[in-house]
């Protein structure tokens, strides 16, 4: 959707909001109350984010060890925040961004789903008939005083006008509902038979879907049960639609964003709900015999909202029951449904020209921007992505065999043959290269959170190094001219020096490709990383020794030995940048992330 066309709509719905309000006073009582909780829900949020800092994402790295630990954080972190929405995108941005594995995310995804049923719990005891207002004024008094305390200070207060916008808003809604619904007769509604009761799950979907909280969805289901305009049967029906449409909502967000693994999650989130929802309706009639005789046994049998609270539980508990002893086969089947996009292959002599083609992200996505850590995991493998494909073309470039980078190490011979071809080495750029360079910079500019100086570091080293690797395919491209040349020619002294750089280039480069994050600790990689560069000054100071010496013997001239030991700086600008994205240093809080994920995995198979 277009900016104006988005402005057009806007316009519209405003004009129409305009015109029902004017028409009915109630109806924009029960709007304004609705805006009022919708905003303090957002103070709650950011408020409780910005208070938890970095801990909530170490809690996440720590809680993968075992299903039961990510069970825990869900459903303790969704308490906490009250937004299981905003739990399920942190594990989706952790999972894009190689941070924790899909079967710890599944556990963390049912625990959202039962820690989600606090809200229904808080707002139900807050709905039983004494106005909140009196409580709030003050809090928004001490809400707007703490914002001069710090930064602490200001996340405190923003809690705090949150808690005073939700109590405001539902009085208003609830004044609202007895205004605008005053000649409502819940028997208009359908409650009986299938099709009504399908009727009123898609309307709870739907409401939840507009306006993005399952929390105001719930509370307005409430409001109408505490005013009389909806039975118990109809109430439990949309709260069912309300539990679906919050995963619908995770779900677009989740496959809009492109990544793989977390489209594996999110549609994981959705066949949860589903199931659930399905479950529910099957069992309608005992659950809620169930509950009604709970609800006795308890001490609110006369208790509508409490009841309905009980029921939300109870087939939130059920889902997990039937999902639980299934988590390893529903993360295989995830994975085979939705696999990994594989890059376009390259074929020698083809230039892309379709879409389809041209080689394009595949770490980035949208949910990772919204913490500082995941995001820079997202940069660390997309830039890993691409310092590959600089392999890849470099070496098609110069007209390396196809398995030379992983496969076993070349013939000498071969590599002194003259070339099967002259590769277009600015095709095979924006084949492979240009789209992964451009989509990495566009995701590092879209960032918002704010980052510490340690993650500003790495944001700049970063796209130093994504731009060094442009710079190596580009020396390539100088390179390819006078190597395949001389190549080409019968065999001299500058051929056998130019089969040489050749040699040595490939051997840099299969060092490079060697040095796999995942199976290279980082004390290994740095002391590889080192040896790489010594190798390659000593290549450097022999191979200008034999250029001046040649020069010298009259076996080439001024120009050649000139053109040799430019050659020279273009080989080492492709060492120099094929080896940037394994420099570029991770923030600590990052790396103390990928320690404690890989500790957590690592501790079943341990035990």
């Amino acid at each position: 959707m277009g900016p104006k066309l988005r402005i057009i709509l806007l316009a519209v719905a405003c004009a129409a909001l305009s015109w029902s309000f004017w028409r009915d006073a109630g109806w924009l009582q029960l709007c304004a109350g609705l805006a009022m909780f919708l905003f303090g829900m957002q103070c709650l949020e950011e408020g409780l984010r910005q208070l938890a800092g970095g801990r909530l994402e170490l809690l996440l790295a720590r809680s993968t060890g075992t299903p039961a630990r990510g069970l825990l954080f869900g459903i303790g972190g969704t308490m906490l925040l009250q937004s299981s929405t905003l739990v399920s995108l942190l594990t989706i941005a952790f999972i894009s961004s190689g941070l924790i594995q899909l079967a710890g995310g599944l556990a963390i995804i049912f625990g959202a789903n039962l820690g989600a049923t606090s809200g229904i719990w808080l707002l139900a005891l807050a709905g039983q008939g004494f106005s909140l207002s009196p409580l709030a004024l003050p809090l928004l008094v001490f809400g707007v005083l703490a914002g001069v305390a710090g930064p602490k200070g200001r996340a405190a207060g923003r809690v705090v006008l949150g808690v005073a916008f939700v109590f405001l808003g539902i009085d208003q809604v609830r004044a609202g509902f007895d205004a605008f619904g005053g000649g409502f007769d819940p028997a208009a509604i359908p409650a009986g038979g299938a099709a009504g009761v399908v009727l009123l799950v898609a309307a709870g979907v739907g409401a939840t879907v507009v306006l993005q909280s399952s929390h105001a969805t719930l509370m307005l289901i409430l409001a109408a049960l505490s005013a009389g305009q909806l039975e118990l049967g109809q109430a439990i029906a949309l709260a069912i639609g309300s539990n679906v449409g919050s995963s619908v909502s995770t779900g677009v967000v989740g496959a809009l964003g492109g990544n793989r693994s977390g489209q594996r999650l999110a549609l994981a989130h959705v066949l949860f709900n589903l199931v659930s929802a399905g479950l529910a309706l099957l069992l309608l009639a005992p659950l809620t015999w169930l509950v009604l005789a709970a609800s006795g046994v308890l001490g609110f049998r006369d208790n509508a909202l409490l009841q309905l609270a009980l029921f939300h539980t109870l087939f939130n508990v059920a889902g997990v029951l039937v999902f639980w002893p299934w988590q390893g086969t529903l993360a295989r089947w995830l994975q085979a449904w939705l696999p990994d996009r594989a890059d376009p292959q390259l074929v020698p002599g083809k230039v892309a020209t379709a879409p389809g083609e041209v080689v394009r992200a595949r770490h980035l996505s949208g949910q990772a921007l919204d913490s500082a850590d995941a995001a820079a995991a997202a940069v660390a493998l997309e830039l890993r992505h691409l310092g590959e494909l600089g392999l890849e073309v470099v070496a098609r470039v110069l007209d390396l065999p196809a398995d030379a980078l992983s496969g076993r190490e070349p013939d000498p011979a071969r590599l002194a043959q003259a070339p099967l071809s002259q590769p277009d080495a600015d095709a095979l750029y924006r084949q492979r290269v240009k789209g992964v360079y451009g989509e990495l910079l566009a995701f590092m500019g879209r960032i918002e959170v704010s980052m510490d100086e340690e993650h500003q570091r790495y944001w700049a080293a970063a796209q130093t190094a994504a731009a060094q690797v442009v710079e190596a395919v580009k020396g390539a491209k100088h390179l390819q001219k006078n190597l395949l040349a001389r190549l080409a020619e019968q065999d001299s002294p500058q051929r056998r020096a130019y089969v040489d750089l050749r040699a040595h280039l490939l051997a840099q480069m299969r060092a490079l490709q060697a040095l796999d994050p995942e199976q290279v600790p980082p004390a290994d990689r740095a002391a590889e990383l080192q040896r790489i560069e010594d190798q390659a000054g000593r290549f450097d100071v022999e191979f200008r020794h034999r250029v001046l010496g040649m020069l010298r013997r009259g076996e080439i001239d001024g120009l050649q030995a000139g053109s040799l030991l430019n050659d020279l700086g273009y080989a080492d600008r492709i060492r120099t940048g094929l080896r940037a994205p394994a420099t570029a240093r991770e923030p600590r809080s990052l790396r103390r992330l990928r320690h404690l994920a890989r500790q957590e995995e690592a501790a079943p198979a341990a035990d």
